[in-house]
């Protein structure tokens, strides 16, 4: 049964949207900053050939390469200024996520409010810089030698010079992103670094329907196989917007207190526990473990082909990890399963909230407070993750089997839908919360007119 809120919400008409003048003012600022993304990804860094680069990408698809050039919106096979995209910042946060989990001084300062959380932003940021600087060397020392390897100069002025300018001008773009994604989060729609990511998967999609179309017209794909496909992906869709917004519900209930007019009345609330806690991050864990290897192998593999019997084995390596390979499908749905539970253990303290829980005087009834109310979170917490690694790996795994079998382009794999889908809906409900405050203002003014007009 929907709450009130939501019923409330679910009247809110779109017609409002042009009285809205706030909201609008938010939304052209979103976009102008979508722009900026969007044009900063195709201006390239000083000292790269395009045409060499563009050779030596196309000897690596399928690989980790590939898998991160979709969250930067192709700004990585053209080596721009924001080639890394946010991706450095992601994995600094998720670091010190389970960070605060381990070291008991972290924990602390987590626990202390605003303040705290300000210096875990900041430590994620001096940790964005770290890992845009590591991965930035290792770019410009991997351009040349990859080039190298393969008869190409991709890198057309000094080396150490080229290395200098990389890394300086990577950590600029990623930072640069970085503060973009914070002013539309304050200043916009939505979460800022959450809708880049999207704007750089969502640029690619129209690239990608164009080739699907174009098998279609060839005929290496057949009409009926399209349409499929096509089914296929709105279905799953509907089907990630039912499992993103399903939710187990704890009654917690409150102790009696006595009412300005002499009743006793208990409060009641619900502790809602999401299906998929752990959101998209175990398919992205898993795909980056998973591909990782495979791209050094690929690498290795072109060097030492048909030398010897390590080259050998090394091809018969990325035959076996290719996508749609049975091995590969199960490593990726023991990847996907395996970091379901662990995310989830990490981001859910059942303990903290049974403490959290005791310490107002809420309590679920039936069961005590305290450990046991931690081991009934803890039961139940188990039952729902085992649904949503399920989930999880369906989602992700259909449209891997498509990519093998029917060559769908990989932009279209289940991680993309899931944080496309993810991202709108978070969008949509704080375009609706604007909507709703909005009519609240006006209900206010209103009332506020016929009392005026009384007196």
């Amino acid at each position: 049964m929907a709450s009130a809120a939501e019923q409330l919400a679910a009247n809110v008409s779109l017609s409002q949207f042009a009285k809205a003048t706030e909201l609008k003012k938010r939304l052209w600022f979103t976009l102008g900053a979508l722009v900026v993304f969007r044009l900063l990804s195709h201006v390239p860094l000083p000292g790269i050939d395009p045409r060499a680069l563009a050779t030596l990408f196309e000897s690596t698809r399928g690989g980790v390469l590939d898998f991160f050039n979709t969250f930067s919106g192709g700004a990585l096979t053209r080596m721009s200024l924001i080639a890394l995209g946010v991706m450095p910042y992601i994995t600094a946060s998720i670091v010190v996520q389970l960070a605060t989990t381990l070291s008991p001084a972290l924990a602390a300062i987590k626990k202390e409010g605003e303040s705290g959380r300000k210096r875990l932003n900041q430590y994620t940021r001096y940790g964005t810089v770290a890992l845009t600087a590591i991965q930035g060397y290792f770019i410009a020392v991997g351009l040349e030698t990859w080039g190298a390897s393969q008869g190409l100069n991709a890198v057309i002025v000094d080396p150490y010079l080229f290395r200098v300018t990389t890394v300086i001008t990577l950590i600029g773009g990623t930072m640069f992103l970085l503060w973009l994604g914070e002013q539309i989060t304050s200043r916009g729609i939505g979460n800022g670094v959450s809708l880049i990511i999207m704007a750089g998967i969502v640029s690619e999609l129209p690239k990608a329907l164009v080739n699907v179309f174009e098998g279609g017209r060839t005929g290496s794909l057949s009409p009926l196989l399209i349409i499929g496909v096509l089914a296929l992906i709105i279905g799953l869709i509907l089907f990630i917007v039912f499992m993103e917004r399903a939710q187990r519900r704890v009654l917690i209930q409150y102790p009696k207190r006595q009412t300005a007019r002499g009743h006793m009345q208990g409060d009641k609330s619900f502790l809602p526990l999401k299906i998929n806690t752990a959101n998209v991050i175990p398919p992205i864990f898993a795909s980056s473990l998973l591909l990782m290897p495979l791209t050094i192998s690929q690498f290795a593999g072109q060097r030492v082909a048909g030398e010897s019997a390590w080259g050998d084995f090394i091809i018969t390596l990325n035959q076996y990890l290719a996508h749609g390979t049975p091995l590969y499908m199960a490593l990726y749905a023991a990847g996907i399963i395996f970091f379901c539970f662990f995310y989830t253990a990490v981001v859910f303290n059942p303990e903290e909230t049974a403490d959290n829980l005791k310490r107002y005087g809420g309590f679920i009834p039936g069961i005590r407070p305290g450990k046991n109310t931690a081991d009934y979170l803890d039961y139940v917490l188990t039952r729902i993750t085992v649904i949503g690694a399920a989930y999880l790996t369906f989602i992700c795994l259909v449209p891997e089997f498509l990519v093998a079998r029917a060559g769908i382009p990989f932009y279209l794999g289940g991680t993309s839908l899931l944080i496309v889908v993810n991202v709108t809906i978070d969008t949509v409900t704080q375009i609706q919360s604007h909507l709703l405050a909005h009519q609240y203002g006006d209900l206010i003014k209103k009332a506020k007119l016929k009392g005026g007009m009384r007196r």
